[in-house]
C-alpha cells in the first residue's frame, strides 16, 4: 500500500502551530484535537515538529514552564518526511529506525498530509485482513469465474 492510499482513507488534515506560540498553547491544541504531534510551519514552510515526547523531554523533565516556553525552543528541527508514492514498508522502516511516530507527507515541495504509526499499522492490518478473506473465499470455492 502507498502513502497516497492511506491519506485517501484517513484524510489529509494538517494540524500545525507557529514557533512563536507557547508550548502550553500547542499542547492544548493537541489535546483538543486528540493528536500526538503538530507540524511547525513558518511562512508556509515546514520548519519542525512538536510531539508529546518533545514536551516530556524538553519541558517537564527540564523543569521548564509550558506557558513561558515557545514551541521554537523545543521543537524537533530534523523532520523526516515521505512522499505520496512511498510504500508503507518504507514508512515502517523510517519510523522504527528513527523512533518516531509521525511522518509529514510531501508532494514535490508541497506538504499534503501527515501519517502516524497508527495509520501505518491500520493499513497493514487492513491489507492482511483482505488477503486472509480472499484466501478463505478461495479455499471455500467462492472465487470469481
Amino acid at each position: 500500500m502507498k502513502v497516497k492510499e492511506i491519506l485517501k482513507q484517513k484524510g489529509s488534515d494538517i494540524h500545525s502551530v507557529e514557533s512563536d506560540k507557547t508550548v502550553y498553547q500547542a499542547i492544548k491544541q493537541m489535546s483538543d484535537l486528540n493528536i500526538g504531534a503538530l507540524l511547525v510551519i513558518e511562512d508556509g514552510k515546514l520548519t519542525g515538529i512538536l510531539s508529546e515526547r518533545d514536551y516530556r523531554d524538553k519541558v517537564i523533565l527540564k523543569g521548564r514552564q509550558s506557558k513561558t516556553t515557545n514551541v521554537g525552543e523545543i521543537m524537533t528541527r530534523q523532520v523526516f518526511c515521505v512522499t505520496l508514492q512511498d510504500d508503507v514498508k518504507v514508512c515502517m522502516k523510517i519510523m522504527t529506525v528513527k523512533r518516531i511516530r509521525h511522518l509529514p507527507v510531501l508532494d514535490g515541495d508541497d506538504l499534503v498530509g501527515v501519517i502516524s504509526i497508527g495509520d501505518v499499522v491500520k493499513s497493514v492490518i487492513d491489507r492482511q485482513k483482505f488477503e486472509i478473506d480472499s484466501l478463505k473465499s478461495y479455499i471455500a470455492g467462492n472465487y470469481p469465474q
